[in-house]
């Protein structure tokens, strides 16, 4: 730090913000997962770290809601070395399981059934992977930060904040509900995230959904009938920004619903697709990034603590870094925030 001046471009060194801080000086530790082996629609989500590290040189570090904030200590976790290449391996599979559901087939009750078996093995094995490193965070005392990848990649995290923490609530922010059973026979797909969260994370005692504009039967009757859900969805948001509601109003009633421990799951596809054109699913509506913004500043300002985050779906385009460039800016809001509320 003797020598880091915040007001020169960033010079590239493998991790966010291309900071100078060592793990072992970290308050926050982000941790990368690039993995893509259930993306349903458009695949491109295990390239988002590592564009998110590359758009992230030219963030200027300065938050005029956080003094000092270039000065946040944050470092980077290395990729686990298993990943890349079981994420790979896990695709090519998954694309046979995508394809035979596209010409109307059952993989469950064909041929493929083996190949499901092994993409839903190789996810638990990303889960694993996933636990063990946040896991090994956490007893070092850092605030962990994850960035994805596909939104199932949190749940190992989860389950290691699970043991931690009594009781949690979840601020999920996202197009899509995420509470499937399965879809596609992925156990551990990116729409199933939720569903996986309220099945094996018992201390999750609240999901609080924001901005949820696309999501089936299924989810809509498991909304209605748990009472650990809370349901904001995109088209009442805009109804009540129509009816005369401030933003500010709307979010003091989403957090109203959090308990006092809350986890940040922020799917890049919830802010409007103008944000992030190239994500796996992007769906019409949607927030504004200064929605989003103020959101997570009031949310780091009450009497909340923010125990962990992540941030996934962010996927560049060819030749086309606009959401990396969207997501690191809100990557490196949301460590200011939680660095100062964590502070408190």
């Amino acid at each position: 730090m003797k020598t880091f001046d915040p007001n020169l471009p960033g010079v590239a060194t493998g991790g966010y913000f291309a900071l100078p801080f060592t793990k072992e000086e970290a308050h926050t530790v982000l941790l990368s997962v690039p993995w893509d082996v259930t993306t349903s629609y458009r695949p491109g989500t295990h390239l988002g770290p590592q564009a998110i590290i590359d758009a992230s040189t030219q963030v200027d570090l300065f938050n005029i809601r956080v003094p000092q904030a270039w000065n946040i200590p944050i470092a980077t976790e290395p990729i686990h070395e298993e990943l890349p290449i079981l994420n790979r391996s896990a695709r090519k599979m998954a694309e046979q399981i995508i394809a035979g559901w596209e010409e109307g087939k059952d993989p469950r009750d064909n041929e493929l059934s083996e190949v499901l078996e092994q993409v839903n093995q190789a996810c638990s094995r990303m889960n694993r992977i996933v636990y063990l490193q946040s896991s090994a965070l956490l007893r070092q005392g850092k605030f962990v930060g994850l960035v994805g990848g596909e939104h199932s990649v949190p749940l190992g995290y989860l389950q290691a904040l699970g043991e931690y923490y009594d009781s949690f609530g979840i601020l999920h922010i996202d197009a899509h509900a995420d509470l499937r059973e399965a879809y596609e026979g992925f156990t551990f797909s990116h729409a199933s995230i939720m569903y996986n969260v309220l099945k094996t994370v018992p201390s999750v005692s609240a999901i609080t959904q924001v901005a949820v504009r696309d999501f089936c039967q299924e989810e809509h009757d498991l909304i209605q009938n748990s009472d650990r859900i809370s349901f904001f969805s995109d088209e009442s948001l805009q109804e009540g920004l129509f009816e005369g509601l401030t933003w500010r109003e709307q979010c003091h009633r989403i957090m109203e619903s959090l308990p006092d421990h809350v986890y940040i799951s922020l799917d890049i596809d919830g802010l409007s697709p103008d944000l992030c054109p190239n994500t796996g699913t992007p769906v019409p509506g949607g927030l504004t990034f200064q929605q989003v913004d103020y959101l997570l500043y009031l949310l780091a300002a009450s009497n909340r603590k923010i125990i962990g985050f992540d941030l996934c779906e962010v996927a560049p385009g060819e030749n086309d870094p606009w959401d990396a460039i969207v997501g690191a800016r809100l990557l490196h809001k949301i460590c200011c925030y939680t660095y100062v509320n964590n502070k408190k």
